[in-house]
């Protein structure tokens, strides 16, 4: 696991060039459900390259500190939003960071990252550094599948160089769905559970397409004598179109709840 975890770290710079954003009405509906306003302190676990922070910033909430395990990450971060002097990047692992003050923040979010925790140990932090009824708000983006004829040609791709991350066994969005609930609910500490979910289409040359790839820890731990090829064979597909590009689904799971009161 931690290798998976620190692959993000030896690519931070295309990590925050190809890295889709989260959608405007994700934050919207955390601000609205959290009833958030300016003067209220967020936590971020596992910030990477400040993506998620980066929107609530947007909405004029800037008292964020961002808990972020990789170095470059963080350096990169803290430069990206250094004009902002009530937000601080820390880095360390939200598993060893220790807090000095107790209970503080009004809401801890994580973009993408929280699967990297061991959820017994988690969950349970999170809810430590909350006030009471404060909000635990995880989103993820979850890969969909397309069997369109392009994307046939790179699973082949992949059946030939990297079989293991061939994506018709992976997991749907409501098997993912489901599993996020069954493991927040049963922490013990969160209750008013709720999921959002957001769906768009996004296009990307194979240059784009092939960076994108590579901000993916899996990806990232391929050999060069597979990952080469591998790519390779990928850009083909995609090149091979009329239209030389190819249409991706993103889609964002969203969870929201509060605290129990101790």
């Amino acid at each position: 696991m931690t290798s998976l975890k620190q692959s993000f770290n030896f690519v931070a710079d295309s990590y925050e060039k190809y890295r889709p954003t989260y959608p405007t009405k994700l934050f919207s509906d955390i601000i609205r459900y959290a009833n958030l306003d300016a003067k209220q302190n967020l936590l971020e676990v596992g910030s990477g390259t400040g993506k998620a922070t980066e929107g609530f910033v947007k909405q004029g909430i800037s008292n964020v500190t961002c808990v972020e395990y990789g170095q470059n990450l963080a350096e990169l971060t803290r430069k990206k939003f250094s004009s902002y002097p009530t937000l601080q990047v820390i880095h360390s692992s939200f598993e060893n960071w220790n807090h000095p003050e107790k209970a503080q923040f009004d809401l801890v979010y994580s973009g993408t990252a929280f699967h990297f925790i061991p959820h017994e140990a988690g969950y349970q932090k999170a809810a430590s550094l909350l006030k009471n009824n404060g909000v635990l708000a995880l989103f993820w983006f979850v890969h969909i599948p397309s069997y369109e004829p392009v994307y046939q040609s790179i699973r082949d791709a992949y059946e030939f160089f990297a079989p293991h991350l061939e994506d018709s066994s992976a997991p749907t969005l409501a098997e993912f769905i489901e599993e996020r609930n069954k493991l927040t609910l049963q922490s013990g500490a969160f209750q008013e559970l709720c999921t959002h979910t957001y769906t768009w289409n996004q296009t990307y040359t194979a240059k784009e397409y092939i960076g994108l790839l590579d901000t993916h820890s899996g990806h990232q731990l391929l050999p060069p004598e597979q990952k080469e090829p591998l790519y390779q064979e990928i850009s083909k597909a995609i090149l091979e179109q009329d239209s030389g590009v190819i249409s991706k689904k993103h889609a964002v799971a969203l969870f929201l709840a509060k605290k129990k009161y101790e």
